[in-house]
């Protein structure tokens, strides 16, 4: 009798499962102990692991994207989020070298009890506002990053729009729909349009622009927005999908990407090549 294929799931019960903590026991750190200030988080174990640096918002500590952190860990993902920068006269050129910097460390030092290794074929970056347009920076000087991802991407100095031409690597950037700081017209738009490589821009339509970031936090009255559970599912579960298939192969998550679901919907695309190509 011929073997039936195993049937891809479907994009709710793809979301249903992304959404939710994945198979690893996560371990969390501090960078600062191998020299750049800043949140690791990884599985328990695992050798030949793909890895991500994360850059957080204006003002924003990495603390308030742990939630995240935790997720892609327990999907068997190491982030490294640095904590520099932070002030209000950041310099987007130089976060950019700090997210380079904690790739590095991440092929570079044996984590966790020496039971962490990660594969230098296999490394991405992404951000939120900020760290998303200085991930884009960093992706376009590094040959090394297979892929990148954005949430309520904001413009930087040098230009992301500039450097999103130069990036020929899969790109998924989220926008927030209710985003008054960095509205995606102005923002995420320009940089999805001038991608040089596969791309895909999705508004998640009730989103704030601190609806990807939790708790509470002073930047809360001088900003736009607060922390939303249903804006960070929606990441959680989209950027899992994305990542696992762009630096592992992993499939279960393609109809999501393919599909508006859980409040997003897909605004713009190009395919030179296959989003999923990496």
């Amino acid at each position: 009798m011929a073997r039936t294929a195993k049937k891809a799931p479907s994009a709710k019960n793809a979301f249903n499962e992304l959404s939710r903590r994945g198979p690893h026991d996560v371990l969390h750190g501090d960078l600062a102990l191998v020299g750049l200030p800043g949140i690791v988080c990884t599985p328990r174990s695992g050798l030949g692991l793909p890895a991500i640096a994360f850059g957080h918002g204006w003002l924003q500590p990495p603390r308030r994207y742990l939630g995240l952190l935790r997720h892609l860990a327990s999907w068997g993902i190491v982030v490294a989020a640095p904590a520099t920068q932070r002030g209000p006269l950041a310099s987007h050129r130089l976060f950019s070298t700090d997210l380079r910097t904690a790739l590095d460390i991440c092929v570079g030092v044996r984590l966790g009890d020496g039971e962490i290794s990660v594969d230098p074929k296999r490394l991405a970056v992404a951000g939120h506002a900020m760290g998303g347009g200085c991930a884009v920076l960093t992706a376009a000087e590094d040959a090394r990053i297979r892929s990148v991802a954005t949430l309520a991407a904001a413009e930087t100095m040098p230009s992301a729009f500039d450097a999103a031409s130069q990036v020929k690597v899969p790109g998924l950037h989220l926008a927030a729909g209710n985003d008054l700081l960095a509205p995606a017209v102005a923002n995420a738009e320009p940089i999805a349009r001038a991608w040089g490589g596969p791309v895909q821009l999705r508004t998640v339509k009730k989103a704030s622009h601190l609806g990807f970031t939790e708790g509470q936090h002073w930047t809360r009255m001088v900003l736009h927005g607060k922390s939303e559970y249903a804006t960070q599912r929606v990441a959680k579960a989209l950027l899992t999908a994305f990542f696992l298939r762009t630096l592992t192969g992993d499939r279960r998550g393609e109809a999501l990407l393919r599909t508006d679901i859980g409040g997003s919907a897909i605004d713009h695309a190009h395919t030179r090549g296959e989003l999923a190509a990496a």
